[in-house]
């Protein structure tokens, strides 16, 4: 349709069930939604004309358990949420790709699809773009032109993984308009993950790109990473009474790369001194018997790191099967355990480079005081030492903890959010 047909379709309400019941967007929010959905027709519309227009979404992701385990080769618990990526988008018939992200110069991608990954333009939107494109191309799918306005609330920095879901987007519109959506939403999140590895040029793992694309809650087991086991539960957090509120406490996240990286790397370590390459591929046991050695050789926090893995890995298998059963007690012990043991054990909390900026664990003391005694059960948040924490919070507490999380971290510090049911999708 074309722009005027979509402003009133959008108008009218003839969009208002997917944001409903695909988007898990409040009701009391469907009429922002209407107008941001309409402002984005009007900027695509003023930057590339009218024509055949539709409208496309794909999610945010929220790491839920298996904190620090993927890299590994373990297994995790993902989800994506009601913040989004929208795109309004056209075909065109010259090849070229150009999308204009809100807040960004425009990308154009030439017509003839990369053969290969370009150095000099790694880290570069338009990398990933070329890298789906040929993604698509390996896989004997087909490619095309377009032009796309896109805006996002899928909040930078926060976790909730921007990234993944624009890699996801670019697959998706390519699905829709050149292959009838044929194609699954699980290969666009392997193609995601080999336009970020190999044309990106960062060594990301699958989960990020998984839970954008899939929708829901989803469990992946990286045992064998080429082919890690994806399933979807069908679990609605929402009918179980809770919200999940993700607080960003603001945290500096410079001069971490050596923290984030250090998790990997003493993990494997342990695994090397008991003859394997990841620790997927040992147990517990076997550090046991190997305790000293390795203490002497990888050090103390290493094994608590080793420790940690394999009991996540554990929960992980303990709170899907809660998920399966609808038990959400048994979930939230398992969130309440994981968040215990990445303070204790992983110790990602906090960097020790500077003690005395402690956000996530002054984020966590104040949800304990506050939460404690309601059902509630909270955790660190995705990869940790600066950023953001998570609390799966009774709905009528949500108003009230986000206030208080307010108004130590900033206004907008702490966002409620829902498990959206649809993952990457056309809207109309």
């Amino acid at each position: 349709m074309n722009a005027a047909e979509l402003k009133a379709k959008i108008a009218n309400g003839g969009i208002d069930d997917v944001l409903k019941d695909g988007l898990s967007v409040p009701a009391a929010k469907i009429e922002c939604q209407r107008a941001r959905y309409a402002k984005a027709v009007g900027e695509f519309e003023a930057l590339y004309g009218d024509g055949d227009i539709s409208l496309y979404s794909v999610g945010g992701r929220s790491e839920i358990s298996g904190n620090h385990t993927d890299h590994n080769f373990g297994k995790v618990i993902a989800a994506s949420v009601n913040l989004d990526i929208l795109a309004v988008v056209k075909p065109t018939d010259d090849g070229v790709i150009r999308i204009k992200s809100e807040g960004f110069p425009e990308d154009v991608v030439p017509a003839s699809a990369a053969d290969a990954p370009d150095s000099s333009k790694f880290f570069k939107s338009e990398a990933i773009i070329a890298g789906m494109e040929r993604a698509f191309l390996n896989a004997g799918y087909k490619v095309g032109g377009f032009s796309a306005y896109t805006t996002s609330n899928v909040l930078k920095g926060s976790g909730i993984s921007s990234s993944a879901a624009f890699e996801v987007m670019v697959g998706n519109i390519l699905n829709y308009l050149y292959n009838d959506g044929a194609v699954s939403n699980v290969d666009i999140a392997k193609m995601a993950q080999f336009a970020e590895n190999e044309f990106f040029g960062k060594p990301c793992g699958l989960m990020d790109q998984t839970a954008c694309a899939v929708g829901g809650f989803i469990t992946i087991d990286f045992e064998d990473p080429k082919n890690p086991i994806i399933e979807k539960m069908d679990f609605d957090l929402g009918k179980n009474g809770y919200s999940l509120c993700i607080v960003n406490t603001g945290g500096n996240h410079a001069d971490l790369n050596d923290d984030y990286a250090s998790v990997p790397a003493e993990m494997k370590a342990v695994a090397a001194e008991l003859g394997v390459p990841v620790l997927r591929k040992t147990d517990r046991e076997a550090l046991i018997r190997n305790i000293c050695a390795i203490r002497e050789k990888c050090g103390d926090r290493a094994i608590m790191r080793a420790f940690h893995f394999f009991a996540e890995n554990e929960r992980v298998a303990a709170q899907v099967e809660a998920l399966r059963k609808g038990d959400i007690e048994g979930f939230k012990a398992g969130v309440m355990a994981s968040g215990n043991s990445s303070f204790k054990y992983l110790q990602n909390v906090y960097t020790t480079k500077n003690v005395g900026e402690q956000g996530l664990s002054l984020a966590l003391c104040l949800t304990e005081q506050y939460l404690t005694g309601t059902g509630a059960a909270w955790r660190v948040h995705g990869g940790g030492f600066a950023g953001t924490i998570q609390a799966f919070v009774p709905a009528d507490l949500t108003e009230g903890y986000r206030a208080h999380m307010d108004s130590v971290f900033g206004e907008g510090a702490c966002h409620i959010l829902s498990v959206r049911k649809n993952g990457a999708c056309k809207i109309c």
